[in-house]
């Protein structure tokens, strides 16, 4: 094997189990009406089935990027897949919501350990001329996962059961494992210490605010026990968050949150952009799901061909997009990706009504494949491009993280949302306004659907905000690739340890 072919042989195998990961943030969602009606759940346990995964992701990801450096990506890696696909097969086997969510927040921590080992092993293993085009494929997989998770997961509903888009986990797992074990090496490692005060600080200030935003509808926004009320906990929750980032300001010794990287404006604006398109991609397929399957009465693989479009389209022009971006730059395709995936969602809001012809709901679909098309690939590229290669590792795990904390407040934000909207079209029908078969009364059809249909533009106003954001602050052109060009007769790319020769 030439030594040019290693690293994206090495790139393909993490990436099986990357989109692995990243299908499991949005395949639940097509999944939730059957997972409401036959474990016996109401909406808010149903959508905690995706929070607690999203936020057992988004809570370590600071610090399993450091456990990488410490004790060698490729190894974590591996712990992470393991973790993942044995918790996956329990979600399977799960008898009632709370077991579910329990195993689900198991399958986000092994999800965690996994993600910034993709990102930090491209930084060491490609050199800076070819950097740019792994991290465009980088991105473009996991644009195209996030897509790609509601159609798979109508498909295995309608066929074997909802348990089974846990259980398809299960060989792609053994498959990922294989692949990483024997393409991926052993690279240098290096000694960091852990900041355990930060990510106490964080933990809990990412669950407060998560379970007052999720949950406030539950307690009619008030009291939950005795003082305890649920304005409280979002307030502390910012508190914690707050003093997270102060400590990290002044923490002498690795910080885990540099904060000095947000001095590049490249990288500034791809992780608040990053922010906002997670919160919009997991706030989206959630109200459409029940608005096909509990509204119209589609079958889960029906809902899913409803998404088709979407998905069809975004695979196909990723990769002549990651291309574009190169020669054009970044910010005006990512400003009319932005664009186009706000308008598409417009048009979802306008046009869902319980009599509309599904053939026009095919239209916004292909509309939002081609915004969502140009946006990854190009935000992935640019976030960490700039930066020196000293800092690319820790650049990699504040984006990833960055993304999920958008993807678990976008979870959190769609519940609360849908059950004042539910509250609201439905007043005392809100918490389970699907019957026991999954079916909606011909007479609540129509309030259903309105709050469904308003509950979009949730997403809608994201993607439209990340467009301002990139047509305003965003430079027409990035020159620097990754700051530290190697100098004359240096190795472009870190070379892998001993023990990945012996291994070899």
């Amino acid at each position: 094997m030439n030594q040019t072919a290693k690293p994206w042989l090495a790139l393909w195998a993490l990436l099986i189990g990357f989109f692995m990961i990243l299908v499991d943030t949005t395949i639940v969602a097509i999944a939730n009406p059957a997972i409401l009606s036959d474990l016996d759940a109401d909406l808010t346990g149903v959508m905690w089935v995706t929070s607690a995964y999203l936020l057992a992701y988004a809570v370590p990801l600071l610090i399993t990027g450091r456990l990488g450096d410490r004790f060698g990506q490729k190894r974590i890696y591996l712990i992470g897949l393991v973790v993942f696909t044995l918790a996956s097969l329990a979600c399977g086997f799960a008898g009632n919501i709370e077991m579910l969510i329990a195993t689900r927040a198991v399958q986000g921590f092994g999800a965690a350990l996994m993600s910034p080992q993709t990102m930090a092993v491209i930084a060491r293993i490609f050199p800076p001329q070819r950097r740019g085009a792994a991290m465009g494929l980088w991105g473009a997989v996991g644009g195209v996962a996030t897509l790609v998770g509601p159609i798979l997961g109508g498909v295995l509903v309608d066929s074997l059961g909802w348990e089974w888009i846990f259980f398809v986990n299960v060989p792609v797992g053994a498959i990922a494992f294989a692949a990483a074990w024997r393409f991926v090496p052993n690279l240098d490692r290096h000694a960091h210490s852990f900041d355990w005060l930060g990510v106490l600080l964080s933990g809990a200030g990412m669950f407060l605010l998560v379970f007052g935003i999720q949950e406030g509808e539950t307690y009619e926004w008030g009291t939950i026990a005795g003082p305890i009320s649920v304005w409280g906990l979002i307030t502390c929750g910012v508190v914690l968050l707050a003093a997270f980032v102060i400590w990290q300001r002044f923490k002498r010794t690795e910080p885990l949150l540099p904060l000095s990287l947000f001095r590049d404006r490249n990288f500034s604006l791809s992780n608040a952009t990053i922010f906002l398109v997670g919160l919009a991609i997991t706030a989206m397929p959630m109200p459409l799901a029940f608005y096909f399957q509990v509204a119209r009465g589609l079958e889960p693989t029906q809902a899913a061909l409803m998404l088709t479009p979407m998905a069809v389209i975004s695979t196909a022009l990723a990769p002549l997009v990651g291309r574009l971006s190169d020669r054009v730059g970044p910010k005006w395709i990512t400003f009319v990706s932005f664009l186009a995936a706000a308008l598409a969602l417009a048009c979802y809001g306008a046009l869902l009504t319980p009599d509309m012809p599904f053939w026009v709901l095919l239209l916004p679909s292909a509309l939002l494949g081609v915004g969502v098309a140009g946006i990854f690939a190009p935000l992935a590229s640019t976030a960490t491009r700039n930066l020196p290669r000293t800092h690319a590792g820790a650049g990699s795990g504040v984006y990833n993280l960055t993304r999920q904390v958008g993807s678990v407040l976008g979870s959190a934000a769609i519940t609360a949302l849908l059950s004042v909207r539910l509250a609201a079209e439905l007043p005392g029908f809100a918490g389970d306004a699907a019957g026991g078969d999954g079916r909606l009364p011909v007479e609540h059809v129509e309030g259903y659907t309105a709050a469904m249909s308003q509950s979009l533009w949730l997403s809608g106003a994201a993607f439209a905000l990340c467009g301002i954001v990139v047509l305003f602050f965003a430079k027409p052109r990035i020159t620097v690739a990754w700051g530290d060009e190697p100098k004359p007769g240096a190795p472009a790319v870190d070379q892998p340890s001993a023990a990945a020769a012996d291994a070899s």
